[in-house]
C-alpha cells in the first residue's frame, strides 16, 4: 500500500479535505511510506490528492500538533525525528496519565467493557501484522479506559499513543515482545475483572514503564548508527 492508495480509500468518506488529508498523511507515516527526516513536499502531495495547497497546510498543522511533523519556515514540512529523550518523556507523561484513567476507570467498568477489551486481546493472538497489532494495542488500553469519562485526558493519552506509533509498531514486529506484552495485557485485564485496582495500577505502570525502557534503547542505538 503506499500513499496513493491510502488517499483512494479515505476520500470516500465523508468529511473534511484537510481531515482527510491528515489521516492519510498520518498512517503513511505510520506504515514507514515517509520516513523520519523525510520532505513532505506540499505540491506534491496536493496533485496526488487534487487540491489545493490550503488543505494540505491544514493537514500537515493538525501532524504538527500531533507531533508526527515539523514545520520548518524556510525548508517546509518533514517527518519528525523522535528522539531518545522525547521517547523518555513522552512514556513518563503516558504512565501517569493513564495510571490516572485507569484508576477512575475500574470501579464504572461494566461486563460489555470487559468482553469487548477480551475480544480485542483474541484478535491480537491471532495476527503478527505490526500495523494492525498497533491497533489492537491502542484499542485495548482505549477500551480499559473509556469508562473513566475523562474525554480530555483520554485525547492526551491518545496523542502520546500516535507519537510513539511508528516506533511501537517496530517493537510489535518482535514476537518476544508482542508475547510478552500480550501476557501483560491478560494480566492487566483479570485484575479489571476482579476490580483490583492497586494490582491493575502497578501492572499498568510496569507495563508502560517497561515498553518505554525498550522504545528509549532502541531509538539510541538507532542513532549511534547514523
Amino acid at each position: 500500500m503506499n500513499l496513493n492508495d491510502l488517499a483512494a480509500n479515505l476520500l470516500q468518506q465523508q468529511r473534511s479535505t484537510p481531515d482527510l488529508i491528515a489521516d492519510a498523511l498520518r498512517e503513511a507515516i505510520l506504515r514507514g511510506i515517509f520516513h523520519e527526516g523525510q520532505s513532505l513536499r506540499q505540491d506534491e502531495i496536493a496533485t496526488q490528492f487534487g487540491v489545493s495547497r490550503i488543505p494540505v497546510r491544514e493537514a500537515l498543522r493538525q501532524l504538527e500538533a500531533e507531533g508526527l511533523v515539523t514545520l520548518h519556515l524556510n525548508r517546509g514540512a518533514m517527518v519528525s525525528v523522535l528522539t531518545a529523550s522525547e521517547a523518555q518523556e513522552i512514556c513518563e507523561i503516558r504512565s501517569a496519565l493513564e495510571v490516572k484513567a485507569m484508576q477512575l476507570a475500574i470501579p464504572k467498568l461494566s461486563t460489555a467493557d470487559l468482553e469487548k477489551a477480551a475480544v480485542i486481546l483474541e484478535a491480537a493472538d491471532q495476527t503478527t501484522d505490526a500495523g494492525l497489532l498497533a491497533q489492537l494495542n491502542w484499542e485495548f488500553h482505549a477500551t480499559l479506559y473509556a469508562s473513566a469519562e475523562r474525554p480530555r485526558l483520554l485525547t492526551m493519552v491518545k496523542n502520546l499513543h500516535v507519537n510513539i506509533d511508528r516506533y511501537v509498531r517496530v517493537q510489535m514486529a518482535q514476537m518476544d515482545y508482542q508475547e510478552r506484552s500480550q501476557k501483560e495485557h491478560y494480566q492487566l485485564l483479570d485484575a479489571c475483572k476482579k476490580q483490583d485496582n492497586k494490582t491493575a495500577v502497578r501492572l499498568l505502570k510496569k507495563h508502560i514503564d517497561t515498553a518505554g525502557e525498550q522504545l528509549v534503547m532502541y531509538l539510541l542505538q538507532k542513532s549511534q548508527q547514523r
